[in-house]
């Protein structure tokens, strides 16, 4: 009854006129720039922060959670026709989609991405229905101390986890902790790393920060990348969409089998969906009966991976909302626009905000409905989209995010900030730096470092207390094995390099 009576708050909440206006400009921008390739939900969050200053906590956040999915229902359709990736998660739909676009089955695969979408992410949404009330009950029993292991944790999770090198992805944890130590110290009011330059008294600026290096360098590096031309002409009517009864029977299970992988890696710190759309795809291409198929244009590796990626973008909401801890750069930046609409995001959340907690769970019922319903009537709109000339879009998005960042705090110190974070993220690109786990310890640092000095104050300066507590203990102990496993595999990884190297010399 409790829970009824909870999720009866949330759709009051969610279908009020304002949070349901905003549900739809989420899902509509999100599903807008997952299908254009090259932008990506995290630099549309990005530049969309500043919007979410005028409006309410609740409000904010039901938008940019609907970019975020609406972006995995987009991010199929250019990989599909074009074999280029909207989003990265969408990656592994170009194995199969595009095969079956080239087939002339291109209008089955939309809609079979579409449903899958829609399956994964309404019972990703159960799930986290389900388990993130639970999940604040054990987080209410952690002190200063496990939260500070338990956040260390998830940003080496994070560093390890993700793409590239594991020891870059340390590198920029740490660059992000020392960038959000820049500013004033709040219990001692001293000013730290300002370099007696008075815009930097409140810190760097997330949005400048995040603008700058996922909006920016994206824009940099797209530049005469990526050619819109490569799109034929293509019509794709609603009979081209029917799927055969043979296309129903081979999706079926795929699609359930791909929202376990993808509600389990969506809750796990570093994962996120990408990880679970490739983990997907492996899974079917081994339980197939068949796997030469695969690569062909099966339908099956079109469905699973879209249903894993749908899945995890919701369950990645659990451990954010529920413990603060937020496992990529996307709920990191949700994270942080939670802090600055003054909520703390943890395990107080679910009692103290109940109206957001569960109005924004209702939300994605609703969002969900809307992104099928824009999605099936809309597929000829979005692949007319792809026409836009580059040369257009990036000059008005450069436009944008200058406006953006200018209207936050009317500073044109701001905007300097964009630029010289925008030519950072462009360098990290070429240098193959990850920049997700720089926001992550940008935003975490602040907050680790408050329940160090929380820990430390109860413990009277005695260390010991992160080892005699069993939570803390525990996660230190884990924080340790990904570390040595990061390790492990650097060196791993760099001796056939060095072994080349020298008989590269011998010769």
């Amino acid at each position: 009854m409790e829970m009824i009576a909870n999720l009866g708050l949330g759709f009051a909440t969610a279908f009020s006129p304002t949070n349901l206006f905003y549900c739809f400009i989420g899902v509509f921008l999100g599903t807008f720039i997952g299908v254009l390739p090259g932008i990506g939900a995290l630099a549309t969050i990005s530049m969309l922060l500043p919007l979410t200053f005028h409006v309410p906590g609740t409000t904010a956040i039901i938008m940019l959670a609907g970019i975020y999915y609406g972006a995995q229902y987009g991010g199929s359709t250019a990989s599909i026709l074009l074999n280029l990736p909207g989003t990265p998660s969408a990656a592994v739909a170009c194995l199969d989609g595009y095969p079956m676009s080239k087939q002339g089955r291109a209008g089955v695969a939309l809609f079979m991405t579409t449903i899958a979408s829609f399956v994964g992410a309404s019972l990703g949404i159960i799930i986290l229905t389900a388990f993130s009330p639970k999940l604040a009950e054990v987080g209410l029993m952690f002190g200063p101390a496990d939260y500070f292991a338990m956040m260390l944790l998830g940003l080496i999770a994070a560093a390890t986890l993700a793409q590239g090198s594991p020891v870059k992805g340390i590198a920029m944890v740490i660059f992000g902790l020392a960038l959000g130590m820049v500013g004033t110290d709040v219990q001692t009011g001293q000013q730290r790393f300002t370099f007696d330059i008075p815009y930097l008294s409140d810190g760097i600026s997330l949005v400048a920060l995040a603008m700058g290096l996922f909006g920016v360098s994206e824009v940099i590096a797209s530049i005469g990348r990526i050619d819109s031309g490569r799109l034929k002409a293509q019509k794709i009517t609603f009979r081209s969409m029917v799927p055969t009864r043979d296309d129903m029977g081979r999706s079926w299970a795929p699609m359930l089998r791909g929202t376990g992988v993808g509600a389990f890696f969506g809750a796990l710190p570093g994962a996120g969906s990408t990880i679970a759309s490739f983990m997907s795809y492996a899974v079917e291409k081994r339980v197939a009966k068949d796997p030469s198929r695969f690569g062909k244009g099966a339908v099956e590796g079109v469905t699973a991976p879209e249903s894993a990626n749908n899945a995890a973008a919701q369950t990645a909401f659990i451990p954010t909302l529920t413990l603060g801890i937020p496992g990529d750069a996307v709920m990191a930046l949700m994270l942080g626009a939670l802090i600055i609409q003054g909520i703390q995001p943890g395990p107080r959340l679910v009692t103290e905000h109940p109206e957001l907690f569960w109005g924004l769970i209702a939300s994605f019922w609703i969002g969900n409905v809307m992104l099928v319903i824009l999605n099936l009537p809309l597929i000829g709109i979005w692949v007319r989209m792809l026409k836009i000339p580059y040369s257009i879009l990036y000059p008005a998005i450069l436009l944008f995010i200058c406006i953006g960042v200018f209207s936050v705090n009317n500073s044109y110190f701001d905007v300097l900030m964009v630029m010289l974070f925008g030519l950072l993220g462009y360098v990290m690109l070429l240098l193959r730096f990850e920049p997700a786990p720089l926001v992550l310890g940008f935003i975490l640092g602040p907050l680790m470092e408050e329940h160090l000095r929380r820990a430390m104050l109860l413990s009277r300066g005695d260390p010991a207390v992160f080892i005699e507590r069993p939570i803390s203990a525990t996660l230190l102990a884990c924080t340790a094995g990904l570390l040595g496993w990061a390790l492990w595999s650097s060196m791993r990884g760099r001796q056939p390099a060095e072994a080349m190297a020298g008989a590269t010399a011998g010769r």
